[in-house]
Formats: C-alpha cells, structure tokens, sequence
C-alpha cells in the first residue's frame, strides 16, 4: 500500500466536470468572458473583498502585488524565510531589499515578534504568509503596522477558508493573493490565481497591469471599429503591463469550487484531528499549534519532529519509506540557503527558528481524496515507526 505525497488536492465532482465541458463548448469568448466575471465576484462574495481579479497563477498574483508597492531604491520588503520561493521572488524582482523574518517555533508563522526584530526605519511593506493553512495573528500585525504606514500584502495561498474568529484570511491585509495550484485547497485545473483589494486605485492598476493594459474606448460610435478594437492605457506606476490572463474553463471550475472550499475545510480538519488524537502517544511528533478561535484550512499536515539525536529525523522518515511505503517528505528550505537568493546579495539572516524547524519537519501524505484505510494504514505506520525509535 505505496503512499505518496501527492501533488493533487482534490478530485472533481460531476458538477464540476459539467461545468468544465460546458464552458468548453459555448463559452464565446474562451478567455475574458462571462466566466471570469462570475468566478471574481463570488469570491468576492466569500472572502469579502471589494475587488478581485482571477489570473494565470498565484506568482502572477505576487507579481501584481509587487507592482502595487512602486518600490524605490532602498525599501525594504519583509518576507518569511520559510515559503515557498515566489513569495520573496516576485519582490526581489521589482528591485526591493528583501529581508527575511523568522517564524514563532510553536505556530510554524510568523507573528508580531517576527516583524518587530527585523523592522527598520526604510520598511515599505510585509508579507504575510498563512503557511500550511494556518493564519498568523492579523489583528495584533495590522494594528501595529497601520501605526507605521507600513503595507500589509496576505499570500493565502495556502490559505483559502483560514479564518480568526470567522474573519477569512485575505480580508486583513491592503492587498491578498490566492493559488489554485494542483495542490492547494481548490484548484483551477492544476494552474490559477487571484489577487483581491479593496483600494479603488489598486484596482484600476491592477486591472491595466493584467492583461497589457487593455481598456475599452468610450463613446464609440457606431463604427465601432474606429479608432481601434480596444484602447491601450497608461497606468500610474509607469510599468510595462503584462498578460496574466486565466481561460474561462478554469473560471467556469473555480466559480463552481468556491461553494465546496468550506466542505473540503471542514473535511481536512476532521482528519488532521483523527491523526493528531491517535499520534498523542507519539510525543517527538510536535504539531503546529493552533490558537483559541483559528480555523485552520490544513493544506499540509506537517510536524516537527523533536530529535534526541542529530539525524534522527531523517532516519525516522527513511524507515517510513522502506518499511512501509509511506513518502513523507521536507518542505520550504529557508531561502537564503538557495544559490538564487545567495548570488543576488540575500544570504544574510537571524532565523533561529526557522533553520531549527526545517532541519527537524516532516511532511505527511494529506489529501481529502486519501481513501480511510489508507488514512489509517498511514496513522498505524508512523505509530510503528515511532515506537521502533523510541526503542
């Protein structure tokens, strides 16, 4: 019985292949149509968010997210060591100082002790990412970074239906960003994205920098065809637009995925918590922990592993592997430690907590689709494989 760490998700009900080869067969146009719109504005519905905006893929949306900030020589972005490399390389691109934050050693996030040890007088902006599907503490962030002028962006990408006290996550920040990757929470048929605001202007930028500024000309006449099809503009923050476009049939499944997302939450959570309570035993098995009032979305189930000796954590993951067929894996290298962010300058960190957690997490299998038995031959194999470590 091989479990591997999937790439995937969720599988797709019958309303949503419906939905799919609908929009295949009648959507006129293919891209920028009526799909979109209806997609967009339920998720602003969900979140709540004034505006959102669908695209090509959760990068496009930190991209865009990046763009927004008119970053000038010297500001400086803070940014979690531990995420995945998009988040700092959409920023790093637009010529900002990233620096990186560390994370709080029992929530596996960062928190506002992670922000005041790296915050500088040439601050511009933080991202917040609710990592593994748990939300970091908004409240106590945006109060202290309205105090400072400093912009909050909320990468959610791992994050969709994450709330604090019912508030969803993406609903804090001055700018949020989502990913329908394969393996996120929903997916858009392995590739998507949205960034939401609720800033008017954001939105007119965002709007232009999306699809190579592309606007309607107004007053046109009935020779519609002059002066041209459509009109290129100008934005404000004088970038060069990109295309950033996501097809109708991806829309037409996320539109119909946005009524499921709480299903498929509340789903995670009853397995995460079937884990949990049958590892108690397992004490060197260390969970991310989860506030009084969090929902936690659980993209990942992920532990740290509290070695008694350098290299056990591996070796607990080898016998995993070989005596059971169960590919746990490691996750989000810090980012100074990759040749990328080393060779443009940015190798420099005081991320304790970071590099302890990394050196010592596991991964496991986790997807809704994971048949039971499979769940619980999973449960039962790291039950084994602690007791034979502890031995």
């Amino acid at each position: 019985m091989k479990l591997y760490w999937h790439n995937r998700s969720i599988k797709y009900t019958q309303d949503e292949i419906d939905i799919a080869v609908l929009a295949m067969q009648e959507a006129l146009p293919l891209t920028q149509g009526k799909y979109l719109e209806l997609f967009e504005n339920r998720f602003q519905e969900y979140l709540p968010a004034k505006h959102a905006f669908a695209v090509s893929t959760g990068s496009s949306a930190l991209d865009l997210s990046a763009m927004l900030l008119n970053i000038e020589h010297g500001d400086e972005v803070l940014i979690p060591a531990h995420t995945w490399c998009a988040t700092a390389i959409s920023f790093a691109r637009q010529g900002a100082k990233v620096v990186w934050m560390d994370i709080n050693p029992e929530t596996f996030v960062v928190d506002l002790d992670s922000i005041k040890n790296t915050i500088s007088p040439k601050t511009k902006a933080i991202v917040i990412v609710h990592l593994y599907g748990l939300m970091c503490p908004m409240e106590e962030i945006v109060k202290f970074c309205k105090q400072r002028n400093i912009i909050i962006i909320e990468d959610c990408a791992q994050s969709l239906g994450a709330s604090i006290d019912g508030r969803h996550c993406g609903s804090f920040g001055d700018i949020s960003m989502f990913s329908f990757h394969a393996n996120k929470n929903i997916s858009t048929l392995g590739e998507g994205g949205m960034i939401t605001v609720n800033s008017d202007e954001y939105a007119y930028e965002i709007s232009l920098l999306k699809h190579n500024g592309v606007s309607a000309f107004e007053n046109k006449g009935e020779m519609y065809w002059k002066p041209a099809m459509s009109n290129i503009l100008y934005n404000n923050s004088g970038l060069w637009p990109y295309n950033y476009s996501i097809g109708e049939v991806q829309c037409a499944v996320g539109y119909k995925l946005i009524d499921r997302i709480d299903e498929l939450n509340t789903e995670r959570n009853r397995r995460a918590k079937k884990v949990k309570d049958e590892l108690s035993d397992c004490k060197e098995l260390v969970f991310q922990k989860v506030p009084e009032g969090y929902f936690h979305a659980y993209h990942c189930l992920v532990a740290y592993y509290d070695a008694k000796e350098k290299g056990e954590r591996d070796q607990f993951m080898l016998h995993l592997w070989k005596n059971y067929e169960i590919q746990a894996i490691v996750q989000n290298c810090p980012l100074y430690r990759y040749p990328l962010f080393i060779e443009n300058g940015l190798s420099e960190a005081n991320c304790p907590n970071t590099d302890q957690f990394f050196d010592n997490m596991v991964s496991f299998p986790f997807y809704v689709w994971m048949e039971e038995e499979h769940l619980e031959y999973m449960i039962n194999s790291i039950k084994k494989t602690s007791e034979y470590f502890r031995k």
